[in-house]
């Protein structure tokens, strides 16, 4: 028997200085015994109410997704600003765990501009890590960095050949200067650099982003090095890695109109792993060779591989060979089946955090690009690993049919990494981090420079913010000007 007082309620959500596009926290059902639910109590069992104490037409959708193991995330997204939040966790008009729960004081909308003036605070508040390893990884090459040297030497190098935005943080503000053809990508950098100076003050920096899909800086360590961000990494580059544009994007879009991010495939992660298809399981387009070998071997060897394609691009003249191509399936019925294969697109395959997610074990191609939580993955712990010339998948794939429960440990073990480290909050921690270690490396004053332009803030002339730190805020940037 589920019982209300005795389960769980935990997560950002519940604080009011935790501000994300889409707010979350969990629940997880407890019986009577004190036992935790590991199986759905029924997709309805909880209701949330969220509303304003102080506002009674409250702007605020709500939705609550029965994760299939016994606990439930709910997200609720903001389109104002409020006071003294109230958040209804009831099961049967009971209320759950310690519910009602009030977020006392001022409660800001993703879209309100009223920065953290402090960034330790806000990390504090965020439950940031202090530092990640990618992070110091990647940084370990640039002990220094020159912000007025790279404003020179950068667009020269690789403006002409290549697509690269080049911003600069000032006083909280964003600015920026394109180079090359294509910079259509600079929304998402855009959006996500706006996003981050709305909740807190960033370190005044100067960065060069690389739009394009590979990294960029092939010199070799002892050589001169340029430090360009990419979302993208390889074992024959030096670029600083940032979460990928994709995952980036669905954390700002999230219950807007992106479906995909890593909260709606946790309520949408098919049938218990028993009822799940044996089969394995790929769609994709023909980005790289290996996608047609794998298409190939899915052809010879239906009863554990099915892999097609859903587009031709690269290898049009082959579409003959390796068609026909296959109606598009919703990422969330990828998860009817057991097996999945994440394989190398152009570069790394950016699907990986949400098969990660999904609760089916993933077995990843050995691969040399990376993106920027891979170093904290344990291949048999995280995922199963095969070779880049996929010679083994068919015996990986065997041996995952024949140790059932060690690969639902491993896919239960993927699961819990993607729900611990690449949701929403975990995605800004990184961002700031990596900002505030890289302002640390710099030895000289970042600049707004000729040519630049602001990237302003969206306006938001129907739900406006009044912003309780705006004095505060003056007052600590003027002192930090003068220690600085």
């Amino acid at each position: 028997m589920l019982i209300a007082a005795g389960s769980l309620v935990w997560g950002p959500g519940l604080e009011a200085d935790v501000v994300l596009p889409a707010r979350f926290f969990f629940i997880q059902a407890v019986d009577g015994a004190g036992q935790n639910f590991t199986s759905s109590p029924g997709e309805k069992t909880f209701q949330v109410k969220v509303s304003s104490l102080s506002e009674p037409f409250s702007r605020i959708w709500v939705q609550v997704l029965d994760r299939k193991d016994g606990s439930f995330v709910v997200r609720y997204r903001m389109y104002a600003s409020y006071t003294d939040l109230q958040i209804q966790v009831l099961l049967k008009d009971q209320n759950v765990a310690k519910s009602p729960y009030i977020l006392k004081g001022h409660v800001y909308h993703e879209g309100c501009d009223c920065p953290e003036p402090d960034g330790e605070v806000w990390a504090e508040q965020m439950r940031c890590p202090a530092s990640f390893p990618q992070i110091q990884r990647d940084l370990s090459a640039f002990p220094r960095v020159d912000p007025q040297l790279n404003a020179h030497e950068i667009p020269q190098r690789f403006g002409r050949r290549q697509s690269l935005c080049h911003y600069t943080i000032k006083d909280n503000k964003v600015y920026i200067k394109t180079h090359g053809e294509h910079v259509g990508f600079r929304i998402f950098m855009d959006a996500f650099l706006l996003s981050l100076t709305r909740k807190v003050r960033v370190p005044d920096l100067e960065l060069f982003v690389n739009l394009g899909d590979w990294p960029l800086e092939k010199r070799q360590p002892h050589e001169k090095l340029h430090p360009i961000f990419s979302w993208c990494g390889s074992n024959d580059t030096q670029d600083i890695v940032m979460p990928t544009y994709d995952l980036s994007e669905s954390v700002l879009e999230t219950m807007g109109r992106v479906s995909l991010d890593m909260l709606s495939v946790q309520g949408n992660s098919g049938p218990p792993w028993g009822q799940k298809n044996q089969t394995a399981l790929w769609r994709g387009r023909d980005s790289r060779r290996e996608r047609l070998e794998l298409v190939k071997l899915g052809r010879a060897h239906p009863d554990l591989l099915d892999a097609a394609f859903t587009n031709f691009f690269f290898f049009k003249h082959d579409e003959g060979l390796y068609g026909p191509l296959v109606k598009h399936m919703s990422f969330f019925d990828f998860f009817k089946y057991k097996y999945q294969i994440n394989i190398d697109g152009t570069v790394a395959a950016y699907r990986f955090p949400y098969l990660l997610a999904g609760g089916s074990v993933v077995l990843k191609q050995d691969s040399a690009y990376y993106e920027h939580f891979y170093q904290e993955l344990t291949p048999w712990e995280h995922y199963v690993p095969f070779k880049a010339d996929l010679s083994d998948l068919l015996e990986k794939l065997r041996w995952a049919r024949g140790h059932d429960e060690q690969a639902k440990r491993i896919a239960l073990a993927g699961q819990q990494f993607a729900r611990t480290h690449l949701m929403g909050d975990s995605v800004f921690c990184y961002y700031f981090r990596l900002f505030q270690e890289y302002a640390k490396r710099q030895v000289s004053e970042p600049e707004v420079r000729e040519g630049m332009e602001p990237v302003e803030q969206p306006k938001d002339d129907l739900f406006p913010c009044h912003c309780h730190r705006t004095q505060v805020r003056s007052r600590l940037w003027a002192l930090n000007n003068i220690l600085w």
